[in-house]
C-alpha cells in the first residue's frame, strides 16, 4: 500500500483535537503554569497529582521492560546479536557523552556564566544540599558495576531498579533462545498475553497523562516561582542555547547516518516529549516511546536494550548541564580553570554522571563528588544551584529522550534491524501496534529479518 494511501486512511479517522491526547496535555501544561503562577500556594499543593501519576508509569516500567526484552531477544533468535546490539549502545553512550560533556565546557568558557559573582564561600551552608541529596555518596565505579547485578531478582523488580531488570531479562530472553523456542512455546505465549495486558494497563494510565502534567507543572511554577529566572538567567541561556545548538546536531545525526527525518520523528511523538515537559521526567513515556520505536521500524530487542539501558548511560542533557553548572560554579568563586584542570573535571564528570537516572539529587551528587575531587571550590557551594536546577529540568529532559531515541535508531541501523519502510508507515500515520494492540512474537520475528535500510 502506498504511503499516499495510509496518509488519506489516517486523514479519514482522524480524531477530533478535543480528544487528542497532545492537545488535552497542552490544555493540562498551561492551566499548571496558570495556576502555580495566580495562585502559587494552590499550585504547591497539586504535586501529588504529578507524582501520582509518575507512581502509576513506576508500577508498569520494570515488568514492562522485561516483556519486551525476553519477547524482543526470543524473536530475533541469536544471543551474539544481543551481545552486540549492547555493546555498540554502549560505543554510543560513551561517545555522545563525552562529546555533550566537552561541549558544555566549550558553552561555559565562551559564555562565562558565573563570572563576576564573586561568591563568599563562608556564607554557604550545605545543610540544604544535603537534605536534597542525602548523605550517601556516590558510589565508585566497581560498585555501580556490581550494582547492576540483582543480588535479588524479585529485590529488582520491587525497588524499580532499571538496570537490575535489564540484566535479568537479557540472561532470561537469551536462556529460551538456547533452549530453544520450540520447547520455550508455552512459556512464550504466556509473556505474549501478559504483555498484552500491560499494554492495555499502559492505554488506561496515559489517560489520566493531563492530570499529572497539570499537576506537576502547577507545583513547579508554584513552588519555585518565575522570579528565579532573573537570577540564573545567564547560566540558563547557556544551558538551553547550548541544548539547542546540541538538537541540531542530533538532527544532522540522524538524518546523516539512519536517513531519520527528525522533525516528523518529534511530530510523531509529540505526545510523549510534551508529556515528558509537562512532567519533567523521562520515566513517564519511558514505556510508550519505546513502543512508538518499536512501531517506527527498531526491532523491539534492540529498543528494548537501548532505551532503558540509555536512561542511565546516555543523558545528554544532564551532561551537558553538569559541565556548564561546574565551570559555573568554579566562575562564581572567582577560579579560572586552566585546560589541564577542565580536562580533569571531564574524566571524573564522564564516570560520576552515569548510572544516576532515578536518583534523588543526580546532578548534585555528581557536582559535589567532582567539586571534592577537584578541590578547587566548597563543595558547599553546589547549594548554589538549588534554585535553577528545577528551570534546567525541561532542557534536560528533551535531549536526554530525544538523544536516546537518536541512539536506538543509529544502533538498529548498525545491527542491520531498522525498517525504514516501517517507519516511513508510522510517520505517515498508519497505526501499528502502538495503538493497535502489542506485536507477538512471531510478528517480531518477521520484522527483525525483514526489509531492512
Amino acid at each position: 500500500m502506498k504511503l499516499d494511501t495510509y496518509a488519506a486512511q489516517a486523514a479519514a479517522i482522524k480524531k477530533p483535537l478535543y480528544k487528542s491526547l497532545f492537545f488535552q496535555i497542552f490544555v493540562a501544561v498551561v492551566a499548571g503554569i496558570l495556576i502555580g503562577y495566580l495562585w502559587p500556594s494552590i499550585g504547591a499543593g497539586l504535586r501529588p497529582l504529578g507524582d501520582g501519576f509518575i507512581q502509576l508509569i513506576k508500577m508498569i516500567i520494570a515488568p514492562l521492560i522485561f516483556l519486551v526484552i525476553v519477547t524482543g531477544i526470543a524473536a530475533v533468535g541469536d544471543v551474539k546479536a544481543v551481545g552486540r546490539v549492547g555493546v555498540k549502545a554502549l560505543l554510543y553512550f560513551t561517545g555522545a557523552t563525552l562529546f555533550a560533556l566537552a561541549f558544555g565546557l566549550v558553552v561555559a568558557n565562551i559564555v562565562q556564566p558565573g563570572a563576576g559573582l564573586n561568591i563568599d564561600p563562608s556564607t554557604l551552608s550545605q545543610d540544604a544540599l544535603k537534605a536534597k541529596t542525602g548523605t550517601a555518596p556516590p558510589s565508585d565505579a566497581g560498585q555501580f558495576i556490581l550494582g547492576i547485578i540483582p543480588t535479588s531478582v524479585i529485590g529488582a523488580f520491587a525497588s524499580n531498579n532499571l538496570l537490575q531488570v535489564l540484566c535479568f531479562s537479557v540472561f532470561f530472553g537469551a536462556a529460551i533462545v538456547v533452549i530453544g523456542k520450540d520447547r520455550c512455546a508455552p512459556v512464550m505465549k504466556v509473556l505474549d498475553t501478559i504483555l498484552e495486558v500491560f499494554f492495555k494497563i499502559m492505554g488506561w494510565v496515559m489517560r489520566l497523562a493531563p492530570i499529572g502534567a497539570f499537576g506537576a507543572m502547577a507545583f513547579i511554577i508554584g513552588q519555585y516561582g518565575l522570579s528565579t529566572l532573573g537570577t540564573y538567567a545567564l547560566l540558563i541561556v547557556a544551558c538551553y542555547g547550548a541544548a539547542i545548538v546540541f538538537i541540531g546536531l542530533l538532527f544532522l545525526i540522524a538524518w546523516g547516518l539512519v536517513r531519520v527525518p527528525l522533525w516528523q520523528f518529534i511530530k510523531y511523538t509529540r505526545e510523549e516529549f510534551l508529556l515528558a515537559l509537562g512532567t519533567a521526567s523521562t520515566e513517564s513515556v519511558l514505556p510508550r516511546i519505546m513502543t512508538k520505536l518499536t512501531d517506527a521500524g527498531c526491532s523491539r530487542s534492540t529498543a528494548g536494550l537501548v532505551v532503558p539501558t540509555g536512561y542511565s548511560f546516555n543523558l545528554d542533557g544532564a551532561a551537558i548541564y553538569l559541565s556548564i553548572s561546574l565551570l559555573f560554579l568554579a566562575q562564581a568563586f572567582g577560579h579560572h580553570l586552566d585546560l589541564g584542570q577542565q580536562l580533569a573535571a571531564l574524566g571524573i564528570l564522564m564516570l560520576t554522571s552515569k548510572g544516576m537516572a532515578g536518583v534523588p539529587g543526580s546532578a548534585f551528587l555528581a557536582l559535589s563528588a567532582t567539586a571534592g575531587a577537584l578541590g578547587i571550590f566548597p563543595v558547599a557551594g553546589v547549594a548554589l544551584l538549588l534554585g535553577a536546577d528545577r528551570l534546567m529540568d525541561s532542557m534536560r529532559v528533551v535531549v536526554n529522550l530525544l538523544g536516546n531515541c537518536v541512539a536506538t535508531f543509529v544502533v538498529a541501523k548498525w545491527e542491520g534491524q531498522f525498517d525504514r519502510e516501517a517507519m516511513l508507515r508510522a510517520f505517515s500515520g498508519d497505526k501499528p501496534a502502538a495503538e493497535g494492540g502489542p506485536i507477538n512474537a512471531g510478528n517480531l520475528a518477521v520484522q527483525a529479518a525483514g526489509t531492512r535500510s
